[in-house]
């Protein structure tokens, strides 16, 4: 009588602490994608480049259609999503190493540092210690050895380093932790594998998953057996007609399935959030063989500039039984947001508010509420490889203006009624002018952003010798 007693003792305990048990913190990935532009994708609009899974994501999720990077070019928009901070507060503002300054420029770039420092705190290290594995697949380019992805808080780096481009090309690749095994391997096929991989690997834990594709970043290559279905696929008046890149567009949607499939066979769709977003905006002008790429229209321009082609991204937030099924939403949102709503997602502290400029996207994931914030920023003091000009910009509701560092000149658009930017409202709206002119003024002084000065070389712009958008620096590799 007294075991039976002692055993029932002993049931009522252990059912008694997990009813009041914490449950099990969610799994996470971010798929971040290279140069993929905001109308890419079917649910995005796109009538030539196939999407099947990417918008079966965004039926089970919500879907932003004013998504934002913190930067027209890559490694400062990628800084920003490991760290919830602007570039400019960074002071890491261009692609690295970034582009020569030149004759034809007035202006020289200020000094941008080389990697993401290893005082930052990045999202892996704020997941790790409450029990996270966490891994980084793919391209990283934030920095030399000393600032890869394992010196970051990731437990897992596999293909990140300092180049933007891939080592070897989709082929052929070739990194210290990665190496093509034939001929035929494609790397997006390869990174999917490891993805994978690594989720059954930690299917019984929480896990981290950032998986950065080099794709559909340059050099545009793609299984041949992909390029000839949509060589003869109609482009039907579509902007978008480059086999090769929809053919690439093709192995990574196939490879977000196969990602998806594997959590559903372990059971782990349920409780994993998958973010997807890009980098930059779409390669809209010619830079290397193949390109341009893609048409971001009706948003204009693309990677490099400060247009909208250039620095509005797809971005789908999937969050089981939390995110309304094929919900949009309008609100303006920016890379730096990644790190917080992780954070509030995964039951962790974030850095101080002071410390961050990204805000917690959660009310508006449940929603319940939208950011606090009055507007959002961007800071490019550099000339683009792409033909953009340093300037900076500020969106506050539907307004956008943009600054040029050359001149001093502003343009402003109204987003909602024109979202092509093609009607530039400056001169007959100069209270509002003023108005969001000064508050870039007080943005940058409150980050430290650094100013570019005058260039004492200035030749004009016959002192152009290479050509303005395709040219390779030294170590360059192409990675932008």
């Amino acid at each position: 009588m007294q075991w039976g007693w002692l055993m029932a003792s002993v049931v009522l305990v252990l059912l008694a602490g997990s009813a009041t048990a914490a449950p099990a913190r969610p799994n996470v990935i971010w798929i971040v994608l290279d140069d993929y532009g905001w109308a890419d994708s079917g649910c995005y609009g796109s009538t030539y480049h196939e999407t099947p899974h990417i918008d079966a994501l965004a039926r089970r999720g919500i879907r932003f259609t004013n998504a934002y990077a913190a930067c027209p070019v890559c490694s400062p928009s990628r800084a920003a999503l490991m760290t919830g901070k602007y570039p400019a507060r960074l002071h890491l503002t261009d692609w690295l190493p970034g582009r020569k300054d030149r004759p034809s420029q007035r202006l020289l770039r200020p000094s941008i540092v080389q990697q993401l420092p290893l005082e930052e705190t990045t999202i892996a290290e704020l997941l790790r210690p409450a029990g996270y594995a966490t891994a980084s697949l793919g391209k990283w380019h934030l920095g030399g050895p000393s600032f890869w992805p394992e010196h970051q808080g990731f437990d897992v780096n596999i293909s990140g380093t300092a180049t933007g481009s891939p080592p070897g090309g989709y082929f052929r690749f070739n990194t210290p932790s990665m190496k093509a095994r034939d001929d035929r391997e494609y790397l997006t096929d390869r990174l999917t594998d490891e993805a994978i991989g690594f989720v059954e690997k930690n299917r019984d834990r929480p896990f981290f998953l950032y998986l950065a594709h080099y794709a559909v970043h340059i050099p545009l290559q793609a299984r041949p057996d992909l390029v000839e279905v949509y060589r003869a696929r109609p482009i039907k008046g579509s902007p978008q007609h480059n086999p090769i890149y929809a053919a690439m567009i093709r192995s990574v949607d196939d490879g977000i399935g196969r990602l998806v499939q594997s959590l559903e066979r372990l059971g782990l769709d349920d409780r994993t959030v998958i973010f997807l977003t890009s980098d930059n905006g779409g390669l809209s002008v010619k830079e290397g063989p193949n390109t341009p790429s893609t048409s971001n229209s009706p948003l204009r321009a693309g990677k490099g500039y400060l247009y909208e082609g250039g620095i509005r991204e797809p971005m789908i937030v999937v969050w089981p039984g939390v995110t309304r099924p094929g919900s949009t939403s309008d609100v303006p949102v920016s890379g730096q947001d990644f790190l917080p709503t992780t954070c509030q997602i995964a039951g962790i502290a974030p850095p101080s508010e002071n410390s961050i400029d990204g805000e917690s996207l959660v009310p508006l994931l449940r929603g319940t509420g939208k950011p606090r914030r009055e507007a959002l920023f961007w800071h490019y003091p550099h000339y683009s490889n792409q033909g953009g000009k340093p300037g900076g910009a500020v969106r506050m509701g539907d307004l956008k203006l943009i600054e040029w560092y050359e001149d001093h000149r502003v343009e402003l658009y109204d987003l909602a009624s024109d979202p092509s930017e093609s009607r530039d409202l400056a001169p007959n709206r100069p209270a509002d002018v003023d108005r969001l002119r000064s508050m870039l003024a007080r943005w940058r002084e409150s980050v430290g952003a650094q100013m570019m000065t005058p260039n004492p070389e200035y030749r004009g712009l016959g002192a152009v010798t290479p050509p303005k958008s395709h040219v390779r620096e030294p170590g360059d590799n192409a990675g932008r």
